[in-house]
Protein backbone atom coordinates (compact mmCIF):
# COMPACT_ATOMS: atom_id res chain seq x y z
CA UNK A 1 0.00 0.00 0.00
CA UNK A 2 1.19 3.56 -0.63
CA UNK A 3 2.01 5.62 2.34
CA UNK A 4 0.04 8.44 2.70
CA UNK A 5 0.61 12.33 2.89
CA UNK A 6 -0.02 12.21 6.34
CA UNK A 7 2.59 9.28 6.75
CA UNK A 8 5.22 11.07 4.54
CA UNK A 9 5.25 14.16 6.81
CA UNK A 10 5.37 12.08 9.99
CA UNK A 11 8.64 10.49 8.29
CA UNK A 12 9.71 14.08 7.53
CA UNK A 13 8.94 15.27 10.91
CA UNK A 14 10.98 12.53 12.97
CA UNK A 15 13.78 12.83 10.17
CA UNK A 16 14.19 16.48 11.24
CA UNK A 17 13.63 15.52 14.72
CA UNK A 18 16.43 12.99 14.52
CA UNK A 19 18.88 15.36 12.53
CA UNK A 20 18.60 18.21 15.02
CA UNK A 21 18.91 16.24 18.40
CA UNK A 22 22.22 15.34 17.04
CA UNK A 23 23.53 18.37 16.62
CA UNK A 24 25.76 20.56 19.47
CA UNK A 25 25.23 24.70 19.46
CA UNK A 26 28.47 25.01 20.12
CA UNK A 27 29.31 23.54 16.83
CA UNK A 28 27.52 25.83 14.90
CA UNK A 29 28.88 28.82 16.77
CA UNK A 30 25.31 29.14 19.03
CA UNK A 31 26.38 30.64 22.42
CA UNK A 32 24.82 29.09 25.33
CA UNK A 33 22.20 31.25 26.92
CA UNK A 34 22.37 29.30 30.10
CA UNK A 35 18.51 27.81 30.02
CA UNK A 36 18.79 24.24 30.85
CA UNK A 37 17.84 22.08 28.01
CA UNK A 38 15.39 20.15 27.89
CA UNK A 39 16.19 17.76 24.88
CA UNK A 40 19.27 17.07 22.95
CA UNK A 41 20.76 18.83 20.35
CA UNK A 42 19.37 22.16 18.94
CA UNK A 43 15.84 23.88 19.61
CA UNK A 44 13.31 24.60 17.23
CA UNK A 45 13.98 28.21 17.63
CA UNK A 46 17.24 27.93 16.41
CA UNK A 47 17.45 25.67 13.96
CA UNK A 48 14.44 28.08 12.33
CA UNK A 49 16.66 30.94 13.03
CA UNK A 50 19.44 29.29 10.99
CA UNK A 51 17.35 28.23 7.96
CA UNK A 52 15.66 31.81 8.10
CA UNK A 53 11.95 30.48 8.60
CA UNK A 54 9.78 31.49 11.35
CA UNK A 55 9.35 28.87 14.31
CA UNK A 56 6.05 28.33 13.89
CA UNK A 57 6.20 27.21 10.31
CA UNK A 58 9.26 24.93 11.53
CA UNK A 59 7.44 23.27 14.22
CA UNK A 60 4.58 22.76 12.13
CA UNK A 61 6.93 20.69 9.63
CA UNK A 62 8.40 18.60 12.33
CA UNK A 63 4.60 17.98 13.73
CA UNK A 64 3.49 16.76 10.25
CA UNK A 65 0.72 19.33 10.29
CA UNK A 66 2.49 21.13 6.99
CA UNK A 67 2.96 18.95 3.60
CA UNK A 68 4.93 20.49 1.41
CA UNK A 69 7.88 22.92 1.58
CA UNK A 70 9.91 24.58 -1.21
CA UNK A 71 12.72 24.13 -2.41
CA UNK A 72 14.32 26.82 -1.48
CA UNK A 73 12.89 26.21 2.22
CA UNK A 74 14.29 22.32 2.20
CA UNK A 75 17.86 23.61 1.36
CA UNK A 76 18.23 25.88 4.05
CA UNK A 77 17.21 23.02 6.35
CA UNK A 78 19.25 21.10 5.34
CA UNK A 79 22.17 23.58 5.46
CA UNK A 80 21.42 24.37 8.83
CA UNK A 81 20.79 20.75 9.39
CA UNK A 82 24.41 20.05 8.34
CA UNK A 83 22.94 17.58 6.06
CA UNK A 84 25.48 15.45 3.81
CA UNK A 85 24.44 15.15 -0.06
CA UNK A 86 22.49 12.03 0.59
CA UNK A 87 20.31 13.29 3.46
CA UNK A 88 19.32 16.31 1.61
CA UNK A 89 18.44 13.93 -1.29
CA UNK A 90 16.68 12.23 1.01
CA UNK A 91 14.97 15.39 2.97
CA UNK A 92 13.59 16.33 -0.73
CA UNK A 93 12.28 12.86 -1.43
CA UNK A 94 10.30 12.73 1.88
CA UNK A 95 8.82 16.70 1.07
CA UNK A 96 7.38 15.35 -1.59
CA UNK A 97 4.37 17.70 -2.52
CA UNK A 98 1.26 15.62 -1.77
CA UNK A 99 3.02 12.26 -0.89
CA UNK A 100 3.28 11.71 -4.26
CA UNK A 101 5.86 8.91 -5.40
CA UNK A 102 7.96 8.09 -8.42
CA UNK A 103 6.53 5.32 -10.59
CA UNK A 104 7.41 1.59 -9.27
CA UNK A 105 7.18 -1.54 -11.56
CA UNK A 106 7.31 -4.97 -9.65
CA UNK A 107 10.18 -6.67 -12.02
CA UNK A 108 13.48 -5.30 -12.27
CA UNK A 109 15.29 -6.58 -15.77
CA UNK A 110 18.46 -6.49 -16.02
CA UNK A 111 19.44 -5.23 -19.66
CA UNK A 112 21.55 -8.15 -21.16
CA UNK A 113 24.37 -6.41 -22.52
CA UNK A 114 24.70 -5.07 -18.66
CA UNK A 115 24.34 -8.78 -17.65
CA UNK A 116 27.04 -9.57 -19.84
CA UNK A 117 29.34 -6.76 -18.63
CA UNK A 118 29.65 -7.87 -15.17
CA UNK A 119 30.15 -11.41 -15.57
CA UNK A 120 32.66 -10.43 -18.35
CA UNK A 121 34.71 -8.45 -15.24
CA UNK A 122 37.63 -10.14 -14.21
CA UNK A 123 39.50 -7.27 -12.04
CA UNK A 124 36.96 -8.46 -8.67
CA UNK A 125 33.42 -8.95 -7.92
CA UNK A 126 30.80 -6.91 -9.94
CA UNK A 127 26.60 -7.05 -8.69
CA UNK A 128 23.88 -5.65 -10.14
CA UNK A 129 21.35 -4.22 -7.28
CA UNK A 130 17.97 -3.57 -7.41
CA UNK A 131 16.36 -0.77 -5.64
CA UNK A 132 15.47 -3.32 -2.91
CA UNK A 133 19.27 -4.30 -2.61
CA UNK A 134 18.36 -7.76 -4.61
CA UNK A 135 21.22 -8.94 -6.29
CA UNK A 136 19.67 -8.96 -10.25
CA UNK A 137 23.06 -10.35 -11.59
CA UNK A 138 26.75 -11.09 -10.38
CA UNK A 139 29.94 -12.63 -11.77
CA UNK A 140 31.69 -15.58 -10.61
CA UNK A 141 34.14 -13.95 -7.84
CA UNK A 142 31.02 -12.32 -6.68
CA UNK A 143 29.05 -15.25 -6.08
CA UNK A 144 32.41 -17.10 -4.29
CA UNK A 145 32.65 -14.07 -1.80
CA UNK A 146 29.46 -12.87 -0.97
CA UNK A 147 27.13 -16.20 -0.64
CA UNK A 148 29.26 -18.89 -2.12
CA UNK A 149 29.93 -20.03 1.86
CA UNK A 150 27.24 -19.05 3.53
CA UNK A 151 24.08 -20.88 4.47
CA UNK A 152 22.41 -20.15 0.99
CA UNK A 153 21.25 -22.53 -1.92
CA UNK A 154 23.63 -22.49 -4.25
CA UNK A 155 22.20 -20.85 -7.17
CA UNK A 156 23.22 -19.54 -10.56
CA UNK A 157 24.52 -15.83 -11.40
CA UNK A 158 21.59 -14.60 -12.09
CA UNK A 159 19.38 -15.59 -8.82
CA UNK A 160 18.06 -13.02 -6.95
CA UNK A 161 19.70 -12.74 -3.36
CA UNK A 162 18.97 -9.72 -1.03
CA UNK A 163 21.60 -8.12 0.25
CA UNK A 164 20.35 -6.86 3.36
CA UNK A 165 18.50 -10.16 4.31
CA UNK A 166 22.22 -11.72 4.14
CA UNK A 167 23.71 -8.78 5.97
CA UNK A 168 21.27 -9.04 8.88
CA UNK A 169 19.56 -12.10 8.72
CA UNK A 170 22.63 -14.80 7.41
CA UNK A 171 25.23 -15.15 10.66
CA UNK A 172 28.15 -16.26 8.44
CA UNK A 173 27.74 -12.31 7.41
CA UNK A 174 29.23 -11.25 10.83
CA UNK A 175 32.61 -13.40 9.66
CA UNK A 176 32.30 -12.40 5.90
CA UNK A 177 32.09 -8.28 7.21
CA UNK A 178 35.03 -7.88 10.27
CA UNK A 179 33.05 -4.48 10.60
CA UNK A 180 30.00 -5.82 10.85
CA UNK A 181 28.26 -2.83 12.52
CA UNK A 182 29.42 -0.66 9.84
CA UNK A 183 28.43 -2.25 7.02
CA UNK A 184 25.09 -2.55 8.81
CA UNK A 185 24.90 0.82 9.13
CA UNK A 186 25.19 1.93 6.37
CA UNK A 187 22.79 -1.03 4.55
CA UNK A 188 19.85 0.18 6.83
CA UNK A 189 20.61 3.75 5.51
CA UNK A 190 20.98 3.14 1.92
CA UNK A 191 17.22 1.43 2.57
CA UNK A 192 15.91 4.34 4.21
CA UNK A 193 17.31 6.28 1.29
CA UNK A 194 15.83 4.11 -1.24
CA UNK A 195 12.50 4.03 1.13
CA UNK A 196 12.18 7.66 0.69
CA UNK A 197 12.55 7.80 -2.74
CA UNK A 198 10.13 5.06 -3.46
CA UNK A 199 7.07 5.09 -0.35
CA UNK A 200 4.71 3.59 -2.91
CA UNK A 201 7.04 0.02 -3.50
CA UNK A 202 5.34 -2.64 -1.57
CA UNK A 203 7.94 -4.73 -2.02
CA UNK A 204 10.48 -2.45 0.10
CA UNK A 205 7.84 -1.75 2.48
CA UNK A 206 7.68 -5.73 3.14
CA UNK A 207 11.35 -6.08 3.16
CA UNK A 208 11.73 -3.44 5.77
CA UNK A 209 8.93 -4.84 7.92
CA UNK A 210 10.47 -8.24 7.63
CA UNK A 211 14.23 -7.08 9.03
CA UNK A 212 13.16 -4.80 11.51
CA UNK A 213 10.76 -8.24 12.35
CA UNK A 214 13.50 -10.20 12.70
CA UNK A 215 16.62 -8.26 12.89
CA UNK A 216 16.69 -6.08 16.51
CA UNK A 217 20.28 -4.13 15.25
CA UNK A 218 18.23 -3.39 11.77
CA UNK A 219 14.72 -2.48 14.33
CA UNK A 220 17.22 0.14 16.23
CA UNK A 221 19.25 1.65 13.05
CA UNK A 222 15.61 2.35 11.28
CA UNK A 223 14.33 4.10 13.87
CA UNK A 224 18.05 6.18 14.19
CA UNK A 225 17.36 7.77 10.72
CA UNK A 226 20.34 6.97 8.96
CA UNK A 227 20.84 7.96 5.66
CA UNK A 228 23.61 6.52 3.37
CA UNK A 229 24.24 6.48 -0.41
CA UNK A 230 26.20 3.56 -1.97
CA UNK A 231 28.82 5.86 -4.18
CA UNK A 232 32.51 4.54 -3.87
CA UNK A 233 34.76 3.30 -1.12
CA UNK A 234 36.46 0.83 1.05
CA UNK A 235 35.08 -2.64 2.04
CA UNK A 236 37.33 -5.25 4.29
CA UNK A 237 36.07 -8.63 3.81
CA UNK A 238 37.44 -11.65 5.55
CA UNK A 239 36.91 -15.13 3.34
CA UNK A 240 36.98 -18.69 5.56
CA UNK A 241 39.07 -20.20 2.69
CA UNK A 242 41.15 -17.32 1.64
CA UNK A 243 41.38 -14.77 4.88
CA UNK A 244 41.05 -11.18 4.85
CA UNK A 245 41.12 -8.55 1.57
CA UNK A 246 40.26 -4.95 1.48
CA UNK A 247 39.00 -3.90 -1.80
CA UNK A 248 37.92 -1.05 -3.08
CA UNK A 249 34.13 -0.58 -4.65
CA UNK A 250 32.96 2.06 -7.34
CA UNK A 251 29.38 1.96 -7.79
CA UNK A 252 27.33 3.02 -11.06
CA UNK A 253 23.46 3.80 -12.23
CA UNK A 254 22.00 3.28 -15.42
CA UNK A 255 20.84 6.18 -17.02
CA UNK A 256 17.83 4.64 -18.00
CA UNK A 257 17.40 2.64 -14.69
CA UNK A 258 18.88 4.65 -11.90
CA UNK A 259 16.94 2.81 -9.17
CA UNK A 260 19.65 -0.05 -10.53
CA UNK A 261 23.03 0.27 -9.82
CA UNK A 262 26.46 -1.88 -11.04
CA UNK A 263 28.70 -2.08 -8.11
CA UNK A 264 32.34 -3.15 -9.07
CA UNK A 265 35.24 -4.35 -7.10
CA UNK A 266 39.10 -4.49 -7.01
CA UNK A 267 41.92 -5.15 -5.44
CA UNK A 268 45.12 -3.33 -5.56
CA UNK A 269 47.71 -5.06 -8.14
CA UNK A 270 50.14 -7.20 -6.81
CA UNK A 271 48.57 -6.79 -2.98
CA UNK A 272 47.94 -9.53 -0.60
CA UNK A 273 43.92 -8.94 -1.31
CA UNK A 274 44.40 -9.54 -5.03
CA UNK A 275 46.22 -13.02 -4.06
CA UNK A 276 43.36 -13.57 -2.03
CA UNK A 277 41.07 -12.71 -5.30
CA UNK A 278 42.98 -15.16 -7.31
CA UNK A 279 43.32 -18.10 -4.97
CA UNK A 280 39.24 -17.81 -4.43
CA UNK A 281 38.88 -18.46 -8.35
CA UNK A 282 41.57 -20.98 -8.79
CA UNK A 283 40.18 -22.94 -5.93
CA UNK A 284 36.81 -22.66 -7.61
CA UNK A 285 38.14 -24.14 -10.81
CA UNK A 286 40.08 -27.08 -9.30
CA UNK A 287 37.21 -27.67 -7.91
CA UNK A 288 34.90 -27.85 -10.69
CA UNK A 289 37.42 -29.54 -13.02
CA UNK A 290 37.33 -32.28 -10.21
CA UNK A 291 33.65 -32.71 -10.17
CA UNK A 292 33.88 -32.61 -14.10
CA UNK A 293 36.01 -35.63 -14.01
CA UNK A 294 34.11 -37.23 -11.76
CA UNK A 295 31.00 -36.80 -13.36
CA UNK A 296 31.91 -36.53 -16.69
CA UNK A 297 30.28 -33.44 -17.46
CA UNK A 298 30.28 -29.64 -16.01
CA UNK A 299 27.68 -29.33 -13.15
CA UNK A 300 25.80 -26.61 -14.87
CA UNK A 301 24.85 -25.48 -11.51
CA UNK A 302 28.34 -23.62 -10.99
CA UNK A 303 28.60 -22.57 -14.56
CA UNK A 304 28.09 -18.56 -15.33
Amino acid sequence: MQKTAGVRSTDLGRFLQNRRSGLRPEDLGIDDDGKRRRVAGLRREEVAHLARVSVNYYTRLEQGQNRSASPEVLDALATALCLNQGERAHLHDLARVGGSSKAVTPAEPVRPAVARMVAAYEQGPAVVLGRQVDILAWNRLAHLLFSGHLDVPETACDAQLNLAELVFLEPGARQLYPSWAHEAREMAGYLRMVDGRYPGDEGLAALIRRLRQQSPEFAELWSGHVVWDKTYGTRCLHHPAVGAMTLTFETFRMPDTPDQCVILYQAEEGSPSARALRSLLTADRDATDIRTTDRGKPDIRRAL
